[in-house]
């Protein structure tokens, strides 16, 4: 499988240069912000969303500094929601480090995303990058109602495809088209060409989470046992939702009443999951995913053909395809 490194290489120098700008864009005269926000640079993931935005600009036209804030203002806002997500879940760790709340109690976590997300916004205003605040503005309001809708279905377990998909459309599909058309509104692409790249994002980002959730239904590397974590939270996603609307009624009795009372009971847990591999619902998800999949790809490839296409191509599959 290609390498993210080798996706990266048409804007390699822009990823690089990137880390500097975002740096500067958390800095803070408060002694105890800056050393904060060092902890932060230093525990960044695979930068995924810095490279939609710039490989989304490429393909639409070239780099500029709004292309610099464009990203920046994306990874100030997804940095104050984990943020404020750690502090909620009560979570210690966040991949492989600990979680600001684990470190400076649940206070200074949440001040920390507020400060985190109003220098968003002023990156954008001070800069009268208007079009980029609304886009980013819309996508925060689309992560809060997802996850709002998610906690609210969760209590009543009532959710259909439908639901599910419009519940992943907000809360993670959001920011990858946010993402996408950011960055081709940073190189004064026209009204449609952003349209189109935020539609594109917003594929991928569905196949993304279809892809995440099956997770919850394969063999952990540890234990040898699916993880089941998504059963313990209560959360209903597609697979689960497959074998229930394609279960008899005592059947579907049984297994809501695990997610519902039993959901902490590892073999109960088990019994769940083997149930929803024989109804087919991993090979379904799969095939959504699927679908969303190549519903980018022909969104993509209405673009003209180029390297920053090409990696963007590569970055899907990549998204789509990996394997934690």
């Amino acid at each position: 499988m290609i390498t993210l490194d080798q996706i990266k290489s048409p804007i390699a120098p822009y990823i690089d240069e990137f880390e500097k700008h975002f740096r500067s864009s958390m800095k803070s005269p408060v002694p105890l912000l800056d050393t904060i926000t060092r902890y932060i640079v230093k525990r960044k993931g695979k930068q995924m969303r810095p490279m939609f935005v710039f490989l989304s600009a490429k393909v639409c036209g070239e780099v500029s500094d709004s292309t610099f804030r464009a990203a920046s203002m994306i990874e100030l806002l997804h940095t104050a929601t984990l943020i404020h997500d750690d502090v909620v879940d009560d979570s210690n760790e966040r991949r492989g480090f600990f979680s600001l709340n684990a470190l400076w109690k649940n206070k200074i976590a949440v001040l920390v995303g507020d400060f985190l997300l109003s220098k968003g916004l002023l990156l954008a205003v001070d800069n009268n990058e208007f079009e980029l605040l609304k886009i980013v503005s819309n996508a925060t309001r689309e992560m809060s109602e997802g996850e709002l809708l998610q906690i609210e279905k969760a209590r009543h377990l009532d959710i259909d495809e439908s639901i599910y998909f419009e519940i992943i459309r907000k809360k993670t599909a959001s920011l990858i088209a946010s993402c996408c058309a950011s960055g081709a509104a940073s190189v004064n692409a026209d009204a449609e060409m952003i349209k189109k790249m935020h539609q594109f994002g917003e594929y991928v980002g569905i196949a993304f989470q279809i892809k995440d959730d099956l997770f919850d239904y394969q063999k952990n590397l540890d234990t040898g046992k699916p993880n089941g974590i998504d059963i313990k939270e209560k959360k209903m996603t597609l697979p689960l939702i497959y074998m229930l609307n394609n279960s008899g009624w005592i059947e579907k009795r049984r297994a809501m009443n695990i997610v519902r009372n039993h959901n902490n009971e590892p073999e109960k847990v088990s019994l769940l999951i083997q149930h929803v591999n024989e109804s087919k619902g991993i090979d379904y998800a799969i095939q959504k995913m699927k679908e969303y999949q190549n519903k980018a790809f022909d969104l993509l490839n209405t673009f003209p053909e180029s390297p920053a296409r090409c990696s963007l191509e590569q970055l899907v599959i990549f998204t789509t395809e990996r394997k934690h």
